[in-house]
């Protein structure tokens, strides 16, 4: 077997280790790694657990000698929105010119606008890069601010200013990994008629950020009635011109920003990708087949095919007929096959919007059922509508109102809230999340919707869905799809349980599975599925680890109450170090606690996170490469509070007359005595790295060894 960059191989040598490994073997053998676990932490059960970002969960790895090794993980805040990096404050709005927008809610007090929701993020090596003035290696993260949430009045903000990105430069510590934000720059979008509300992201296998623009605007209100869209309301912020009339058509694109060695960059708009709610584009390995989030009701999944590899800007554009084989209890199942709606360059879909083409210059509309028109309901209407594509406009109809295009041709349009997207590249799977399955995905009582083929059970928590991937595969016309990633069947993987009746923390959704997941990304080194959670049915919103071979789930991030996990990227080895990048939106928004525990939660949010106006970036530490397992396997310096952590594992802890500390966990027993470099595991001497001893009147010990000790089963 030919050996991976990381970790491909270790997962078969845990299915295959008696075969391929007897106990002689293992003796001449180099020790390697067996196997990795996520152990995941506790829910939070405290007013000021409630109120913070952190993490208790830990790795542990156990190696080909039969020993193991337990890696404690820790969150670390790059910054929060509202703070200075460099000049710039994280989060400001900006408009064309680059100038911060203001907020004059509050008479004579005319402050930026700053948001406290930051979404996507792509760390990323740039070669070439200068040193940075700490001297460690210098790396570049993208992020993306969704939006505003209110103004200083309280009025709220969503989609009326235009939203932004930053470009951070980042010093990575060349001993420890550790990341420190030292400048960042606001991204200049005025060359694309500026950046509409941007979700999730990603990275492409070619090193450029892949953004989003969500919840595009609905052309045809806006045309019946601009008042209906936030288009025009955005355009005059961001032009600072209030007799500037907007394009909604301008809006609902993948933007990808090159970062170049000098620290400037470049930015276009994809129209060739499609114009829809786009959550998010994830790139397949063969650096031209593209999966999308479509967020919203009645939305639809689509596939795009490039012409060329790293090159998005002209291509196919697919949308998916779902035929639903299964309705079980984790989202059911079903097959796909692909409709395909045409092929453009950007320029040519970007020749339509800048002629001011409109709503009715493609379609015919009619209120009933009529000869020639075809029936649909798609977001972002919500509506039944009757429409016919006037002649020749069959290009600009595929690529500005690809939904609406989508469904005339038979695509399914009924999934609601489709989220997150990830590729595992080895085992050819995508992974899809559906964050509410309800409304449109439910069987259609009424009989009021022109079709319905999705009739799922309701399951308000949500589910990740996995998407078998292949080549060979042939659109609905019979025509070849130019992909060895085209997806044929997706069944339900992970999901969530709803519960009847709330628990003591408002949680209608089971707190021990993921609830309504979002972003998720994934690890191939790790087998892992890191699934990030926006559930109001959730008090505290978790990322969570899923081990796509074991199927285990660990919780392993805790976010305030009221916040939202977003901006997952899972980092596998970036100049030696690993990461899980991680932000919160909006801390202490629409809390579902009940009153009591909420009064005390509250002033904590308020104290950590500028009373609510802040969020976070950040990342998930300690997660070693697969070199670092093997190399700090016997190393065991750093020191955790024995009972702190003994006891948030449900282990008992007893102090001992004679200096000695004694920790029962189930069946199994750690005694250890001050000062000693030697414990004791369940009888048997285990040898220290250091001393247990008393720093600020509380015992600290060796965090491996004790972490592999409340590890044990």
């Amino acid at each position: 077997m030919k050996k991976s960059k990381f970790l491909a191989p270790v997962f078969c040598l845990a299915l295959l280790a008696p075969a391929v490994f007897p106990t002689s073997a293992v003796a001449a053998e180099k020790v390697k790694v067996k196997s990795v676990e996520f152990v995941g932490m506790p829910a939070p059960t405290t007013p000021e657990e409630m109120a913070k970002l952190y993490t208790t969960a830990s790795l542990q790895v156990t190696y080909t000698d039969g020993s193991t090794r337990s890696f404690p993980l820790s969150y670390k805040k790059l910054f929060k929105t509202t703070d200075k990096v460099g000049s710039t404050i994280a989060g400001v709005a900006i408009d064309a010119n680059g100038n911060p927008i203001m907020d004059k809610s509050v008479p004579n007090k005319p402050v930026p606008f700053v948001s406290d929701d930051p979404d996507s993020n792509s760390l990323m090596k740039i070669g070439g890069q200068a040193a940075t003035s700490k001297g460690g290696n210098p790396l570049t993260l993208i992020t993306h601010y969704e939006y505003i949430t209110s103004d200083s009045a309280g009025n709220s903000a969503y989609g009326l200013v235009p939203a932004s990105m930053s470009q951070t430069t980042i010093d990575q510590n060349k001993t420890t990994g550790e990341l420190v934000a030292t400048d960042l720059k606001k991204i200049d979008f005025s060359g694309v008629d500026g950046l509409w509300i941007p979700c999730n992201g990603s990275l492409t296998p070619w090193n450029t950020h892949l953004g989003s623009e969500e919840y595009e605007p609905d052309a045809r209100a806006f045309e019946a009635d601009p008042t209906q869209t936030f288009t025009n309301p955005f355009a005059k912020a961001y032009y600072q011109d209030d007799t500037k009339m907007g394009n909604p058509y301008a809006y609902g694109f993948l933007p990808e920003i090159t970062v170049r060695a000098d620290g400037s960059n470049s930015v276009v708009k994809h129209y060739s990708m499609g114009r829809f709610s786009h959550e998010l584009g994830r790139v397949a390995p063969d650096h031209k087949t593209v999966y999308f989030g479509d967020d919203g009701g009645n939305t639809m999944l689509f596939m795009y095919v490039a012409d060329k590899a790293k090159d998005l800007s002209a291509g196919t554009l697919y949308a998916a007929k779902f035929t639903q084989k299964s309705t079980d209890a984790s989202g059911g199942a079903g097959s796909l096959s692909w409709i395909n709606l045409g092929h453009a360059t950007d320029a040519e879909i970007k020749s339509y919007i800048d002629k001011g083409v409109k709503f009715s210059d493609i379609f015919e509309t009619t209120d009933q059922d009529t000869e020639g028109f075809t029936k649909i309901k798609t977001y972002p209407s919500g509506k039944v509508e009757w429409l016919k594509v006037k002649p020749g406009m069959e290009t600009a109809a595929a690529f500005l109102e690809s939904r609406r295009y989508g469904a005339m041709l038979g695509a399914t349009a009924e999934w609601n809230k489709m989220e997150g997207v990830a590729i595992n590249a080895k085992d050819k799977k995508a992974y899809v999340v559906i964050s509410y399955l309800e409304k449109a995905m439910e069987a259609d009582s009424k009989n009021a919707d022109p079709v319905d083929d999705i009739q799922m059970k309701k399951l308000s928590s949500g589910a990740v869905y996995e998407l078998d991937m292949k080549s060979g595969v042939k659109d609905s016309a019979g025509g070849k799809i130019d992909s060895e990633y085209a997806a044929a069947k997706m069944a339900g993987l992970v999901a969530g349980k709803d519960l009847a009746d709330p628990d003591w923390k408002g949680n209608t959704a089971d707190d021990n599975m993921v609830a309504n997941p979002d972003n998720i990304s994934y690890s191939e080194s790790l087998h892992t599925l890191f699934i990030g959670e926006d559930s109001g049915k959730h008090a505290n919103n978790y990322v969570w680890a899923y081990n796509v071979d074991t199927k285990k789930l660990s919780r392993i991030l805790s976010t305030p109450a009221g916040a939202e996990a977003t901006g997952l990227q899972a980092v596998d080895n970036l100049n030696g170090f690993s990461y899980i990048m991680s932000n919160i939106q909006h801390p202490g928004d629409e809390m579902i606690l009940p009153d009591a525990l909420k009064a005390q939660v509250a002033p904590l949010i308020d104290k950590y996170w500028d009373g609510k106006e802040a969020g976070a970036v950040g990342y998930i530490s300690g997660l070693p490469t697969e070199e670092q397992m093997i190399a700090w396997k016997d190393s065991d310096k750093s020191l955790s509070k024995l009972r702190e952590t003994s006891e948030k594992a449900g282990a008992k802890v007893t102090w001992n007359k004679d200096s000695s500390v004694t920790v029962k966990k189930g069946k199994n027993t750690l005694s250890v005595k001050l000062g000693d470099n030697t414990a004791k595991i369940n009888g048997k001497d285990v040898k220290l790295e250091s001393a247990a001893k008393l720093e600020n009147g509380q015992t600290v010990f060796p965090t491996a060894t004790l972490l592999n000790f409340l590890n044990k089963k």
